[in-house]
């Protein structure tokens, strides 16, 4: 076996929350970012194309946690995929992106929850 099929073979037995971590600190280290591809297909498409999408997928992030932090945590788990410990840590590192490329109604209930929450939220 290759040392690529022997790493592909350990990212395939990674949970959830351990291929975030493994995306997040790639990101990191080699200072780039998981999104970086769509956006080069998308750009591919055309110019037309990509100012169609841009429409279409909004980012929710939430700006600040307010007062009631462990309301918004537990929103920000039933948004996401996250465990407690990503969510707290998503909610402590305000301003940060709970849903990305997501539809604007999605993203509008997302808001909604976050603020009812107690969570101040923008959508961009």
């Amino acid at each position: 076996m290759s040392k690529v099929d022997d790493i592909l073979e350990e990212i395939s037995g990674l949970t959830l929350v351990e291929a975030y971590e493994l995306v997040k600190a790639i990101e990191d280290k080699f200072e780039v970012t998981a999104a970086a591809p769509v956006a080069a297909v998308a750009a591919a498409a055309g110019p037309g194309a990509e100012a169609e999408e841009e429409k279409d997928d909004f980012d929710v992030v939430l700006t600040g946690a307010g007062d009631k932090k462990i309301q918004v945590i537990k929103e920000v788990r039933g948004l996401t995929s996250l465990g407690l410990k990503e969510a707290k840590d998503l909610v402590e590192a305000a301003p940060k992106a709970v849903l990305e490329g997501v539809p604007k109604d999605e993203a509008e209930k997302a808001k909604e929850a976050l603020e009812a929450a107690g969570a101040t939220v923008e959508i961009k």
